[in-house]
């Protein structure tokens, strides 16, 4: 058997076997930032969610652009881009609740806000696209 393994690495060039490091190098990254990003927050269904949305910190992560056509009532925008420094404007002793258009980057800020001792952590699991609760539109946006 050790014949054949030698065999078969002999047999392929280097070029072939450099990409296959690389590409099983990045897939097992990948695997250890899906289990980071789903340890870091809860994932909650559009219904539990919902629930007294107002004693929680409802973070919009998309860009302010995307915040200004339509958001979840109630909801502040800090970009996903900005949770590094904008941090210090949430309370660390009250839930955040996290969301986004999908879920990647809503679960990327909790990655961020973890390293910063933030605790009680929840991502909309279907993000935004698929909010059917309350939502505030900006007029002039529309308008424009």
């Amino acid at each position: 058997m050790l014949n054949g393994i030698k065999n078969f690495i002999s047999n392929m060039n280097t070029f072939t076997l450099v990409l296959w490091a690389i590409l099983i190098g990045w897939g097992i990254w990948e695997l250890i930032q899906y289990f980071r990003r789903k340890n870091s927050a809860v994932a909650l269904e559009s219904e539990e969610f919902k629930k007294d949305l107002r004693k929680k910190q409802l973070v919009d992560v998309r860009e302010k652009d995307d915040f200004d056509a339509g958001h979840i009532l109630g909801a502040r925008n800090i970009p996903f881009f900005e949770i590094k420094q904008r941090h210090v404007e949430l309370r660390k002793d009250q839930p955040i609740y996290l969301y986004e258009a999908g879920t990647y980057a809503a679960y990327r800020a909790a990655i961020e806000l973890r390293k910063h001792g933030f605790e009680d952590l929840f991502v909309l699991k279907d993000g935004y696209d698929n909010w059917e609760g309350r939502i505030k539109r900006n007029k002039k946006k529309i308008e424009d």
